[in-house]
Formats: structure tokens, C-alpha cells, sequence
């Protein structure tokens, strides 16, 4: 393989990162300039097109570990390391046919909002704000750590000035620009990452004389035919039936793709934008199929494992390789700016739980002023900052989307069955959401403490394997749902049993405020 792309502070990165950060802090004073209320920071005032919002959605999902760390496992592992992208995408039909609309009509600014809108406020709002706590910094510290490798294969800086170098511009966006900033940014970053993804499927295939089957051709006569096919990674049906669980609720359970949902005007506008943004992430995750082979294919497992173990620079090395010092430097640009996008969304996620659920809905029980509001917000962020980039440090070696693995899994058994439970049962009770949401989380981590994904992978502790599969959701998520159902089942049965001085039970209403 060629090295000569893979020199130190190659130009054309530079110069396309340099416009790149032009640009996007031009909008952020931009946006500064706009953003005067609670609405503008959250939501971008709810005025951002179904069209712009359905790229900005895209932009969400095709973040550095869908560029970076699908292809490194394609690369690494084969046919399974296809798993991890195909499995969110699944998520998107579900999304446009069953709950974007009505998030829409009843959620203000955040995840919270939905599925305490018949139900007591603080308790949901508390419960949601610490499941956003633990989802947001680890979908930060993936996003981080391919922030580390590409800034060491490319400009030649080491990983922890790189890691604190994102986390300084995450900042920046988020403090002064708010949603309307960072809305633009990942409009922009979806536009230059199809654009480059694009460049080096065509050139992949330019080997092969456009026959899309030549890169898999020739990875199976390389590596043998069991390249092409599961088992890899995914040792059993159960293996792969729950981390497609996993991947596919965990997305419609993520924070900070729920609130894309009322930067929109209307509902009808909610259920475009999730169309839109499905047709772009499906044309890029089959780029990633081709990419992945065509790495496997032209650079070889052994280079990329050599250059990076976790298979994070599988990408940048096969642009070095296809297309030189040039195609390296645009692909390498477009990464981080890929990375500083996502990580702008994932902030201003956590920092709107903090500020609005936590600070306004809980402590302040609702008195909280805008002013007051965004000050906190604008704390958190600061806050946030500094322990993602901490951990991120700490935790470089692992695969970007291992880690974006265990997000969806916390996403997808502590938020998705409360959400969907508040949006299509009147049977869930207070007690039911805010218990259920709890035991998901908490369940979902000890559950993968338990696994090989912790005992193996990380402490090298086989023996102390007690929970057999890699990704918690095929137990984590039924259960959660379970305990939804029987605690409201238990509350609304106590609250209707009438007592000898009190009133007939149908003339109960629960203690939510709900009709019994």
C-alpha cells in the first residue's frame, strides 16, 4: 500500500478542513444572531424544512462510526460488520409509520415531553434526564476516539490533542449557535459525506471496471468464501436477533434524534423529513458495503489492523491507497467535520434534558425562566465536554461502533418501550414509564457488564462471562416493556379498589391527573 497519503499535515485536508470551519462558524455567528428565546436554541424555532430536517436526520446517522467503524469491520470481520449499519436504518419505516407524527403533535423540545404529557411530569422527566446522561457521553466518546485516529493518521497530532481539539469546537458550536447552528452544520456535513462517500465507491469500482461484484469477488478469493457470509461476529440466531433489537429501537430511542423531530413546523412536515432522510441513509449504507469489500479487497486485512487494531482508519487508508494524498486529505476533512456535527447534536441533546426536564420540570417545577434555562443548558455543555473527552482519552482503543452498539442497546430498553407505551396504551401509569425506564437502563448495563463484550473484549476475564450474548435486547427490551405494563397494572389496581370511607371506584381518577 502507498504511503504517501498517509503523511502528516497533508494539505488538502487542511485546506478543506480550514473552508469547512469557515463556513460553520460563519453560520453559528449567523445563528447567534437568531437565537433569542428558548425555542430558537432548543429547536431551531421550529422553522427548519422537511427537506433540510430530512438531511440534518441523515446527518445524525452517518456519523464518523457509520464511516469509520462499519467499514473497519467489514474490513476486520466480514459480513457482520454490515449488521451494525443495515440494523438502525430498520428503525427509520418504523419511525415514519408509527410515531414521528404524534411526537410531534405533543412534544415541545425533548423526549421528556412526549411521554409525560398525560402523566406526572417530574418523576418522567427525572428518569429520562439520567438515561440522557448515560446515552449522550457514550455516543460521545465513539465519536471522539475517530476524532483521535484521524487527526493522528492525518495531521500527525496524537490522539488526546486531537480528542480535546473536537471537544473545544464542539463547544463553540453549541454555546453560541444552538439548534440553529448545528441543524445547518449537519445539513452541510451530509452533503460533503454523500459527496465523498460517493468519490470513493466510484473508484473502488473504476478497478473493477464498474462491476459492483468484482470487489466481492475478489475479497472471497482472498480471504475464502466465509468473508461473505455471518458467524463472525454474530455466533448465533440470537446473537444477530438481538443486536438488530438493539440497533433498530435504540435509534428511534436516541435523544438527540427525537428532538429533530420538533425543529419541524407541523406533524405532516415530521413524517417527510423521516422519508427524506431514509432515501439518503440508504444510498450511503450501500456505499459502506462497497467500500468495506473494496478495502477488504484492495489494501488487505493485515494493513488496516497494522495501521489502527480497532479497524477505525479502514477508510482513509483505502482513500490513501485509491485516490492519493487528495482523495485522503477530502475524505479526512469531511470525517472530522463529520464528527464535529454529530457531536454538536449529541450535546445540545443533553444539555436541553438538563436544562428543560431536569432544571425547569424538576427542581424548579416549571418556574424556571428562558434566561435561566439556557444558562444551564450552556453549563452542561461545559460539563459534558469535559467528561466525554475524559473518557474518550481513556477508552481510545475501542471500536467506534462497538461503542455505538452499546448506545442503541441503553436507548432501546430504557426510552423506546416507555415512548411507545405513553404514545399508544392509556394504561401506563406514571409509576410504570418512570420505573420502566429506570430498570432498562440499569438492566442494560449490567447485563453488558456481564457479557463478552466487557469480560472478554475489555477486562480479558472469559471465565467471569455469566450473560451469553454481546448486546442485551432481546432480554433488556421485553423486560422492560413487562415491567411497564405490570407496574401500571398494580397502580391502576390499588388506586381503583375503594376503601370504606372512600368514594365508589368508578368515581376514582388517578393521582396523574388522567381519567381512570
Amino acid at each position: 500500500m502507498s504511503n504517501a497519503g498517509l503523511a502528516p499535515l497533508n494539505t488538502t485536508t487542511i485546506v478543506v478542513f480550514g473552508l469547512f470551519m469557515i463556513l460553520t462558524l460563519s453560520i453559528t455567528l449567523w445563528a447567534m444572531r437568531r437565537t433569542r428565546t428558548k425555542e430558537d436554541f432548543f429547536v431551531a424555532g421550529r422553522s427548519v424544512t422537511a427537506g433540510q430536517n430530512g438531511l440534518a436526520l441523515a446527518g445524525d446517522f452517518m456519523g464518523a462510526a457509520t464511516l469509520l467503524g462499519v467499514v473497519g469491520l467489514v474490513s476486520l470481520r466480514g459480513f457482520d460488520g454490515l449488521i451494525y449499519a443495515v440494523g438502525g436504518l430498520v428503525g427509520w419505516p418504523i419511525l415514519v409509520m408509527l410515531i414521528a407524527e404524534p411526537m410531534r403533535r405533543i412534544g415541545r423540545f425533548t423526549l421528556a415531553d412526549v411521554v409525560s404529557a398525560r402523566l406526572e411530569q417530574r418523576p418522567i422527566r427525572l428518569a429520562i434526564s439520567i438515561t440522557t446522561l448515560l446515552l449522550v457521553p457514550c455516543y460521545l466518546i465513539a465519536q471522539l476516539i475517530g476524532a483521535g485516529g484521524l487527526i493522528r493518521l492525518i495531521f500527525g497530532l496524537d490522539d488526546n490533542t486531537a480528542i480535546v481539539t473536537v471537544g473545544v469546537i464542539m463547544v463553540v458550536y453549541v454555546l453560541f449557535g444552538g439548534m440553529i447552528a448545528t441543524t445547518w452544520v449537519q445539513i452541510i456535513k451530509a452533503v460533503l459525506l454523500l459527496m465523498a462517500g460517493a468519490c470513493l465507491a466510484v473508484l473502488v469500482l473504476t478497478r473493477y471496471g464498474f462491476d459492483p461484484i468484482g470487489p466481492f469477488r475478489e475479497a472471497s478469493a482472498r480471504y475464502g468464501d466465509a468473508i461473505l457470509a455471518p458467524g463472525a461476529m454474530i455466533s448465533s440466531p440470537w446473537e444477530g436477533l438481538s443486536l438488530a433489537m438493539g440497533l433498530m429501537f435504540g435509534l428511534i430511542g436516541l435523544p438527540h434524534v427525537v428532538m429533530r423531530f420538533f425543529t419541524v413546523p407541523d406533524a405532516r412536515a415530521a413524517r417527510n423529513s423521516v422519508f427524506y432522510a431514509t432515501i439518503w441513509i440508504g444510498l450511503f449504507l450501500l456505499v459502506t458495503f462497497v467500500l468495506g469489500y473494496g478495502c477488504l479487497a484492495i489494501v488487505g486485512r493485515e494493513a488496516v489492523a497494522k495501521a489502527d487494531p480497532s479497524g477505525n482508519m479502514a477508510t482513509l487508508i483505502l482513500a490513501s491507497e485509491i485516490g492519493g494524498p487528495i482523495m485522503l486529505g477530502f475524505v479526512g476533512a469531511v470525517t472530522f467535520a463529520t464528527i464535529l456535527a454529530l457531536v454538536a447534536g449529541l450535546t445540545l441533546s443533553a444539555s436541553a434534558s438538563v436544562a428543560h426536564d431536569l432544571w425547569n420540570g424538576v427542581i424548579c417545577r416549571g418556574s424556571a425562566s428562558e434566561r435561566g434555562q439556557i444558562a444551564v443548558a450552556r453549563v452542561t455543555v461545559l460539563i459534558l465536554c469535559a467528561v466525554a473527552v475524559t473518557l474518550a482519552i481513556t477508552l481510545r482503543q475501542q471500536n467506534v461502533i462497538f461503542l455505538t452498539g452499546l448506545t442503541f442497546a441503553i436507548a432501546a430498553s430504557a426510552n423506546f418501550p416507555a415512548l411507545v407505551l405513553a404514545l399508544f396504551w392509556r394504561g401506563l401509569t406514571t409509576a410504570g414509564a418512570a420505573i420502566s425506564i429506570l430498570f432498562g437502563a440499569v438492566a442494560t448495563l449490567v447485563l453488558i457488564y456481564g457479557s463478552p463484550s466487557i469480560q472478554v473484549d475489555v477486562l480479558k476475564s472469559p471465565q467471569d462471562v455469566w450473560f451469553p450474548l454481546r448486546n442485551p435486547g432481546l432480554v433488556s427490551i421485553p423486560a422492560s416493556f413487562l415491567v411497564a405494563i405490570i407496574v401500571s397494572w398494580c397502580q391502576r389496581a390499588r388506586e381503583t379498589v375503594p376503601t370504606r370511607a372512600g368514594p365508589h371506584a368508578a368515581d376514582l381518577v388517578e393521582r396523574d391527573g388522567s381519567p381512570a
